[in-house]
């Protein structure tokens, strides 16, 4: 849809303050919408859920002193949402790009929160599917971490296990750079997944250093060189970031792995360690197809 020719140049604006106040869980669950800040996450959404995103707001051609610099970046995407008939284009005062983020760098987006929330029965599986899960993540820039981590690592899908932060959390999505349009964010309980899993034949191995008396934890070296282990369908269970897995949630997982540590670091945090097992699973994967 072309842009409008107004600028919008009231940040005290009503329409300007519903877009700023999509930072709040409560608005957000109120509207039904979630705000998409920044280039590359608002790139990611015109790009690959345009239908969902409803309004752009786009810093003026002559506001701000680096717009030439991001001209061609923010030029792109808004020659791309021209193209869809459903996104209105709208050109904004650099106080009313800052009223709605500080976080914006010249463009935002308004996306519909329902086209972005998935049940497992609408996400297209692969024949042996791996998941990664996370119990309780509570931080957002971690859980953003995780997702893209996920994306990268090509799982089908992130299940957010029990209470975890909001996923259309503004520093989750911009944290996520795009990934969260990119792979299903599923939310379950605990005892939800497990069984859900278990119907599917999908192995829950869990991330733990310490593993139970009945389920010693194995190296991920170890898992790796298992060809069955690697090729069977799978959900990667990692912990909160500060408490890790309970013990009676690990005794009921299939298996636990744990990731060796060659250093002298004490561990590893939760964004680096979901990194470090979803990229060596999907790696040994691959390489077992060739």
């Amino acid at each position: 849809m072309p842009m409008n020719p107004s600028l919008l140049d009231n940040p005290k604006s009503d329409r300007i303050r519903r877009v700023a106040d999509l930072a709040n869980a409560k608005a957000r669950r109120r509207s039904g919408r979630v705000l998409v800040e920044g280039p590359q996450s608002v790139r990611e959404a015109v790009a690959h859920v345009p239908d969902a995103v409803s309004d752009l707001y786009v810093l003026s051609e002559s506001e701000g002193a680096d717009t030439e610099e991001r001209s061609p970046t923010l030029a792109a995407i808004v020659d791309r949402a021209e193209q869809c008939d459903s996104i209105y284009i709208h050109r904004a005062s650099e106080a009313v790009m800052h009223r709605i983020s500080p976080n914006a760098q010249g463009i935002a987006a308004v996306v519909d929160m329902g086209a972005l929330t998935s049940e497992e029965s609408q996400v297209a599986w692969s024949d042996t599917p791996t998941i990664a899960a996370f119990w309780q993540v509570r931080d957002p820039g971690n859980a953003g971490a995780v997702i893209r981590a996920a994306d990268a690592a090509g799982c089908d899908a992130v299940i957010f296990v029990d209470d975890c932060v909001d996923r259309f959390n503004p520093k989750v999505v911009r944290s996520t750079a795009g990934s969260l349009f990119h792979i299903p964010v599923l939310t379950m309980g605990a005892d939800e997944m497990l069984a859900w899993c278990s119907a599917h034949g999908i192995a829950v191995v869990a991330a733990d250093i310490y593993g139970t008396p009945g389920n010693a934890p194995r190296t991920l070296p170890d898992m790796l060189a298992d060809r069955v282990a690697v090729g069977q369908s799978k959900a990667v269970l990692f912990g909160n970031e500060a408490r890790g897995l309970p013990r009676q949630l690990l005794e009921r997982v299939d298996r636990i792995v744990t990731i060796p540590i060659y250093g002298k670091a004490e561990s590893l945090n939760l964004a680096t360690s979901a990194a470090v097992m979803l990229f060596s699973l999907a790696m040994s994967s691959h390489m077992g197809r060739m």
